[in-house]
């Protein structure tokens, strides 16, 4: 029985009762909770398909494109339920377990180049956050102590952490801005070569790195750009020695039609996290190489990376994580994703309508982005009443589908998306 406290008053309750109609007092993300919607409510999961009580819907985001092998998979399950039958969770401080070597191990092998350090954390807004304290330190440890500044992209988003917000770009997070006035550390930019070569000539040796998400600007926009602006930042970082920081939270594991785009162009420090637990557990990495990771290797206790996230390396985490690349792997889901691409151009080349101002796809990824956000508005409800979850924002609609998805079902996703601009 739910007992009143003291001074709680009569419109505290209303508010209280409002919330509980939410659903327990949830705080729903990215929502005004006064004027949401109540959310659809999941009462099972299996492959691409959510089902409600009244409905089964294909996940056209992937739970925030992270569930890439779908849902309730039998493979990841087992490896959950196999470690779960040891521990579920030791901390690093101190202690170490098979999981977690097993897994470093892997990744070392399987990343580019000399990506070989892995620093695990919980969320990827977490992990960058572990990465540009990195990049700062390592500067710091060297005693380049005016190395202060960060180069990022405009319509960049890295995180929903204070330092994450000030090196994104996201008008959502503005109020930052607002609070604490212009930040003199941190410079944007757009995709464009010239842009770029201004900015190193101009912050250069004040710059500590420069962060990107590669190819795919994913909350940003799903803004998709040329591998060639990556090659000239990975030039210009090493003529002015500044660390280049690849963000492949969103775009890693083949979302871009490429395993990671660091295959294509080799930054110093990577960070993964959304799909790398197939969307399980929340987990991510932050992987140095060998140049900043000896950055912080030395007797001076002062020089070491002073960060710990509680549940960094948890064991279950770990072991969903080996199943999910062994997954990737033996069953070729770079073929999947290719096939994801050729039968989205199939569907959607030949359309248009005046209302949109561009199509992009990439991967496996389509963004549609319209004039006008009113143009999508309803979206989402009439894509659940067509069996589809969707969800959009400002001015864009898209879908970044499971990769285990069947033709059919990304065509019915694909078709849902036209049949709103023909209605």
């Amino acid at each position: 029985m739910h007992r009143k406290a003291p001074g709680f008053s009569h419109g505290e309750c209303v508010n209280k009762n409002r919330a509980e109609d939410l659903g327990n007092m949830i705080w729903y993300p990215y929502q005004q909770m006064k004027t949401m919607k109540p959310p659809y409510k999941i009462i099972n999961a299996e492959g691409v398909y959510l089902y409600t009580e009244d409905q089964k819907l294909i996940d056209s985001v992937s739970s925030w494109w992270s569930v890439i092998h779908g849902y309730n998979h039998p493979e990841l399950n087992q490896a959950i339920e196999a470690q779960l039958k040891k521990f579920a969770h030791v901390m690093l401080g101190g202690l170490t377990h098979d999981p977690i070597e097993k897994l470093s191990a892997k990744l070392q092998s399987w990343l580019p180049g000399d990506l070989d350090y892995c620093f695990f954390s919980d969320s990827g807004s977490v992990a960058v956050e572990v990465a540009l304290k990195m990049a700062l330190q390592y500067y710091m440890n060297r005693g380049e102590n005016q190395r202060t500044m960060v180069l990022a992209l405009e319509h960049a988003y890295h995180g929903d952490t204070f330092k994450t917000m000030e090196v994104g770009d996201d008008e959502d997070y503005h109020f930052v801005l607002n609070a604490y006035g212009k930040n003199n550390y941190v410079a944007h930019i757009h995709t464009d070569i010239k842009a770029l070569e201004q900015a190193f000539a101009k912050y250069h040796d004040r710059l500590n790195c420069f962060i990107v998400e590669p190819l795919l600007q994913g909350a940003g926009g799903m803004r998709m750009y040329d591998i060639s602006f990556l090659k000239r930042a990975r030039e210009l970082c090493d003529q002015y020695n500044v660390l280049l920081i690849f963000d492949e939270v969103a775009t890693g594991f083949g979302r871009t039609g490429n395993r990671f785009v660091a295959d294509l162009v080799l930054p110093d420090i990577l960070i993964l996290g959304k799909a790398l637990t197939g969307g399980y557990i929340g987990h991510a990495v932050t992987v140095a190489n060998h140049k900043v990771y000896d950055g912080f290797y030395d007797d001076n206790p002062s020089h070491a990376l002073m960060h710990g996230p509680t549940f960094m390396g948890n064991a279950l985490a770990c072991s969903v994580i080996l199943k999910s690349i062994e997954l990737f792997e033996k069953q070729d889901y770079m073929s999947k994703i290719r096939r994801i691409e050729e039968i989205t151009h199939r569907e959607m080349d030949s359309f248009s309508d005046s209302r949109i101002k561009e199509i992009r796809i990439l991967g496996g990824c389509i963004c549609i982005e319209v004039y006008e956000p009113d143009t999508i508005k309803g979206y989402q409800q009439f894509a659940y009443d067509r069996g589809v979850f969707s969800r959009p924002f400002l001015n864009y609609l898209y879908a970044m589908v499971p990769y285990v998805i069947e033709e059919d079902e990304l065509v019915k996703v694909l078709q849902t998306m036209k049949d709103w601009f023909s209605k």
